[in-house]
């Protein structure tokens, strides 16, 4: 299948909304492509491995939003109301840059390869190393080692919401849990829960692709006794509770299934989610709270919030 790819210049602080409205108006799926992501070789960073000196001279200097498209006979009507969309981000008080729209024509092979010069093994908490198969490591003794080839799914675990909420499961897992992940992706989250001891992990997504990608994953990492990967809604077509959810999507959907999702929780146990941008911060957190969760704690990492929350009894 052929692919069309859209790339919208913006900035950092406007990459989040931009990725919205890509993936609103149907896109399979979004990339940032973010030179404040890849630390300063010249700076030691603690979470990070090595990184190519030369990488960073590789980035563009605008901040690139990639999104890929089926290419079809309603491609020029998207392709206008992107661009009205993208015109109307520009009336509102937010940065977003210059917003210039590109499109470029690709095939399966290369959206999937698009993203692999950035992707180097990293360490995600105290043990919990990422690594792509193409790159080898080395690692310590206690180290839990997730191989992760995202594919067509987001999750590699470079960005910090998955770093963040990778590094949250390594808290606060003691072992045998029942973990629920909601819109598992690439199964990064999944994969982390089951190698920290997790008793049986449920991985949910709706997309097609994803559930594919994470299922071969989760094979790849020999964690297919621990982990079921299963295709649908959580709210409509699953009635499992668990001790701990992960959701790393974005605000609008945490705000509207906070109280929801409360049915597969049991009393005590915990909500981590991310995928927030940080000015949203305090609106999840409201939303939260009315639901009936207790905020244990907030984290920031960049541009972007986790919440680590317990339902209440």
């Amino acid at each position: 299948m052929d692919y069309v790819e859209l790339i919208v210049h913006t900035c950092t602080s406007g990459s989040d909304e931009v990725s919205d409205v890509l993936m609103e108006a149907g896109a399979s799926g979004t990339m940032i492509e973010d030179r404040a992501d890849i630390p300063d070789p010249s700076k030691p960073h603690g979470i990070w491995e090595i990184i190519d000196p030369k990488l960073l001279d590789s980035m563009p200097e605008d901040v690139l939003v990639h999104a890929w498209f089926e290419e079809n006979a309603s491609l020029p009507s998207l392709l206008e109301t992107i661009s009205g969309r993208l015109a109307a981000l520009k009336e509102t008080a937010g940065d977003f840059g210059s917003l210039r729209l590109e499109t470029r024509s690709v095939n399966d092979k290369a959206w999937s390869d698009v993203w692999k010069k950035y992707f180097k093994p990293f360490y995600a908490g105290d043990h919990l190393v990422v690594k792509p198969s193409w790159e080898p490591f080395e690692g310590q003794p206690d180290d839990k080692i997730i191989e992760i080839d995202p594919g067509m799914a987001f999750g590699s675990g470079t960005h910090e919401t998955t770093g963040m909420c990778l590094s949250i499961l390594e808290e606060n897992i003691r072992g045998g849990e029942e973990i629920i992940d909601v819109g598992t992706g690439s199964g990064i989250l999944a994969i982390g829960a089951a190698l920290l001891g997790a008793g049986h992990v449920l991985a949910v997504d709706i997309d097609q692709d994803a559930v594919k990608v994470a299922d071969e994953n989760v094979k790849k990492n020999h964690v297919e006794n621990i982990v079921t990967v299963q295709q649908g809604n959580l709210l409509e077509k699953v009635d499992a509770v668990c001790d701990i959810c992960v959701a790393n999507i974005i605000s609008d959907v945490i705000i509207s299934f906070a109280a929801p999702l409360m049915n597969h929780i049991r009393p005590g146990g915990l909500f981590i989610c991310s995928g927030i941008v940080s000015l949203r911060g305090d609106e999840v957190a409201a939303a939260l709270l009315d639901a009936g969760y207790e905020i244990l704690h907030r984290y920031t990492r960049g541009e972007w919030t986790a919440f680590l929350s317990r339902r209440n009894a």
